[in-house]
């Protein structure tokens, strides 16, 4: 498999006019159009945009948030984590490893990480080692959410989780 070099993307208009090559069939949430918009500061390098580029063109793309550990509801013990948003790889370069060596460079930062799987991607979240998080209606809110693990973290007990071991030691 090819090396390839992962770029903290800028935050400045011609950033914006390659997003524009990812927007598929207007799918809002895959258009990072909006949130380039919102951080508009002209070659920003604390963007949370980072993509692959295959000579001078962006091919693959994701976003990367560290949310305090204060909001965290998914990992045990509870800490800082990385929600990583809009991996999209361009339909002419998927399959070679773009993707998979995105998520490797979040991967390397060595905190959780959580995301939400758009439908149909499931198999490529087991595939590089992410598990499904159990469902917890109040806190996923019909999002799909996929979490990967460092070594000694582990999934979180959800609220509906901890009223059933509750209700179990009442009884006992």
């Amino acid at each position: 498999m090819q090396n390839y070099e992962v770029k903290r993307l800028l935050v400045n208009y011609k950033t914006l006019e390659e997003f524009k090559n990812f927007r598929e069939y207007g799918s809002a949430e895959l258009s990072m159009k909006g949130d380039l918009e919102a951080n508009m500061i002209e070659n920003d390098s604390e963007s949370p945009f980072y993509g692959i580029y295959y000579g001078n063109k962006l091919v693959a793309r994701m976003s990367l948030y560290r949310i305090a550990g204060k909001f965290d509801r998914y990992f045990n013990p509870p800490q800082d984590y990385l929600e990583l948003w809009k991996l999209e790889v361009l339909e002419p370069y998927r399959k070679k490893g773009y993707g998979k060596t995105l998520v490797n460079f979040a991967k390397s930062f060595g905190l959780p990480i959580k995301t939400n799987a758009r439908q149909g991607s499931s198999d490529f979240w087991t595939h590089i080692g992410f598990e499904a998080a159990t469902y917890d209606a109040t806190r996923d809110r019909g999002e799909s959410p996929f979490v990967w693990y460092p070594t000694g973290v582990k999934e979180q007990q959800t609220d509906q989780e901890l009223i059933n071991v509750e209700s179990t030691e009442n009884i006992n």
